[in-house]
């Protein structure tokens, strides 16, 4: 409701997403309109819509959500096209709806995970990691010794 960010980092297995889908499972709850995607599922369908003509009905889509939780940040490097997107994203939703990011990677390396001249770097994260809470996941795998149990 106030329109405020959270970055998830830690390992993998330590609970990212699961923390991620709690809150936004939480924000359902309360009437929030919540949308959950992995980052790169949602830059290759906005890459697709910008062949097919619907890139700015998407890209709304997007905006219009209250919640939007992007699960897997930065597996893949970003190329032109990809921080041109996170950029319009990021840029539409800054400040106006409240966007939750998990990664692996830790935001340190971020900025050459976007990738790029710099510029656009800059821009994209100087809105998402000055205006979010930081939440760091430290521990072992939760998927470790799942088979041990059974």
């Amino acid at each position: 409701q106030r329109k405020e960010n959270i970055i998830i980092c830690g390992a993998s297995g330590t609970g990212k997403s699961y923390l991620s889908q709690a809150l936004g499972h939480q924000a359902c709850l309360t009437g929030i309109k919540t949308l959950y995607t992995v980052t790169a599922r949602i830059i290759k369908r906005l890459k697709l819509s910008k062949v097919d003509g619907t890139y700015l009905k998407e890209l709304e889509k997007l905006t219009k959500s209250e919640l939007l939780i992007l699960d897997d940040f930065g597996l893949q490097a970003f190329d032109n096209q990809d921080r041109e997107t996170l950029m319009d994203i990021i840029d539409d939703r800054h400040g106006k709806r409240s966007t939750i990011i998990s990664s692996q990677i830790p935001v340190s390396a971020w900025y050459e995970i976007i990738g790029g001249e710099g510029t656009i770097a800059d821009a994209i994260l100087d809105r998402i990691v000055n205006s979010s809470h930081r939440i760091d996941l430290k521990g072992e795998s939760l998927r470790k010794g799942i088979l041990k149990k059974e």
